[in-house]
């Protein structure tokens, strides 16, 4: 099912997207994930993906959000991206996930080039906890993510089905 916001920003419903998955968790934080991409088939990678950490025992999924089609920005002579939130719990420390995401995306093809450049999939942590950390490798909560519709309205639409 899709749910067209207007000519550029289009919500898609999958079957893993919006999804509940688990209401309780004993691992320690709570993380927000941002997922993008718009090189091949990135519906079923997000399908991949989400199969991936669903049988991780590093985490715990607690919801999705419905995903996103909407246009790139920065380096903008490029598909549209797909993008949506994850919602999962873990023990692991912000740099030991940041490590394992960057192992995701290389897993599923995601080459770096330059910034905002076509990507298969970007795996972004958009909140941990509630901690605030900037060093060279990793800043959270994700640099400008309240100023981006990939992040925003999927987010709130999350938000809206939590309740």
């Amino acid at each position: 099912m899709k749910k067209i916001l207007n000519e550029n920003l289009t919500l898609f419903y999958t079957h893993n997207y919006p999804k509940f998955i688990k209401n309780k968790s004993t691992k320690k934080y709570n993380i927000t994930l941002g997922i993008g991409g718009n090189i091949g088939n990135t519906k079923q990678l997000f399908d991949k993906l989400f199969l991936c950490l669903l049988k991780d025992s590093r985490f715990d999924l607690l919801m999705t959000s419905p995903l996103l089609l909407n246009p790139p920005f920065g380096y903008l002579k490029q598909n549209f991206f797909l993008n949506g939130i994850i919602q999962l719990k873990s023990n692991l420390c912000p740099n030991d996930l940041l490590k394992v995401m960057q192992r995701y995306e290389k897993k599923f093809g995601r080459k770096r080039s330059f910034q905002d450049a076509p990507r298969t999939l970007d795996i972004d942590i958009i909140f941990f906890d509630n901690k605030k950390i900037n060093t060279e490798k990793l800043i959270i909560p994700h640099k400008d993510w309240a100023n981006r519709e990939s992040v925003i309205i999927p987010l709130n639409y999350m938000n809206k089905l939590k309740k």
